[in-house]
């Protein structure tokens, strides 16, 4: 994660505390921000920080100081010699005034990038990590003040092997931990259905007619799931090894995509929720998310979890178990297809969605009655509503 110095706290960087890609426990020194030539072995040694220069809210990485006019040359802002000895070398730009966020200024230095030439898509024009992984030189000019601009780069010849490698983020790890440790661990089985969404259609064509507050179909998927776990406990409870734990509680996690990953924001109580509070907090857990402002309380908790890619076109898929969950509902998206209604073949709006659940937890039969009531209450919505 990156972490920016609050206005007013100038100096230089003084100690690194921990290296890239490493972790650290909470409240240890990541690192030290102060004068030159400051004794900082009290600090250091993890005493308490004067209240000029806590440790603690520190970035983790170097923070290039702005330009000099008069400089014949740019350079990176001084550090200690133990810092300068993590980084490694990179070739002079002018892109010290260039607005840039710390992370991204790193990588691009690792790569040689100048970053003048990177177009950013943050804040105001701001350069962020996914501005520098995205950025192809093949495609650039440089933009060296007094030098001529240089010709694009010649692609690839056709057949020539090429790749990238990038490193792991710890938010990649921990997702990879835990979804390998639920797919090889918890023997996953699957239950497909289709699901008339007709009812569903008109119903929030209906709810959405006075403009307070937009409904979506997942917002009606939330409901109708959270209903029926209510009447099949079973799906909604955890494998604790040595007993298995049926919530009466039903905290529904909403997974999220966001840049680096996958987050999974709780709704509590979901069940008592009205549809336009669901709506109104999925939005607000979402936003969160992407801006990576979610808390620990916000993602803790939760007793199943919905995965829904019918907004990006997808028809149906399965998904691995969220631990501690037992049980997870992969969404598919509503596609128009010829359904058989009173003898007569008719257009009809089918959605298929497919649960998947621990089998030490439940059984085929616990599964196929969970979705034979999530597809009463989306084909007749009024029943929720009761």
């Amino acid at each position: 994660m990156e972490f920016e110095a609050f206005p007013g706290q100038e100096g230089k960087l003084l100690y690194i505390g921990t290296g890239e890609g490493e972790t650290a426990p909470v409240d240890t020194v990541l690192a030290i921000l102060g004068d030159e030539g400051e004794d900082i072995e009290a600090l250091k040694a993890g005493d308490a920080a004067p209240a000029e220069a806590p440790a603690e809210e520190v970035a983790p990485e170097p923070v290039e100081a702005p330009e000099p006019a008069e400089a014949p040359a740019p350079a990176p802002a001084p550090v200690a010699s133990s810092a300068a000895a993590l980084a490694p070398a990179a070739p002079v730009t002018t892109d010290s005034g260039v607005k840039a966020s710390p992370l991204a200024r790193k990588l691009a230095a690792d790569r040689g990038i100048d970053l003048n030439m990177v177009q950013g898509s943050g804040d105001h024009g701001r350069i962020v990590k996914r501005d520098v992984d995205s950025f192809n030189p093949a495609f650039h000019t440089s933009a060296q003040p007094g030098a001529a601009a240089a010709a694009p780069a010649p692609s690839a010849p056709a057949g020539v092997e090429n790749y990238t490698d990038y490193p792991v983020s710890q938010m990649r790890k921990v997702i990879a931990k835990r979804l390998s440790e639920s797919k090889f661990t918890a023997p996953h089985f699957y239950v497909t259905m289709d699901i008339d969404m007709d009812n569903a259609i008109a119903a929030r064509k209906a709810m959405n007619a006075s403009g307070e507050v937009k409904i979506s179909f997942n917002d009606l998927v939330v409901k109708a799931t959270a209903l029926a776990l209510k009447k099949h406990p079973a799906v909604n409870s955890s494998w604790m090894e040595d007993f298995i734990r049926i919530n009466d509680h039903v905290h529904i996690g909403v997974a999220v995509a966001i840049e680096d990953g996958l987050l999974v924001p709780v709704l509590r109580h979901a069940d008592q929720m009205a549809l336009s509070h669901i709506s109104t907090s999925v939005k607000d857990l979402a936003g969160k998310a992407k801006d990576k402002k979610l808390q620990p309380s916000d993602w803790e908790g939760n007793t199943f979890t919905i995965s829904n890619l019918g907004m990006f076109g997808v028809e149906e898929f399965t998904a691995i178990v969220n631990p501690p969950d037992a049980g997870i509902l992969a969404v598919g998206g509503i596609k128009q297809v010829p359904v058989v209604k009173d003898g007569q073949v008719v257009p009809g709006n089918v959605m298929k969605v497919t649960l998947s659940l621990d089998h030490r937890v439940a059984d085929g039969a616990s599964g196929a009655a969970f979705l034979q009531s999530l597809k009463e209450y989306l084909e007749n919505p009024v029943t929720m509503l009761v």
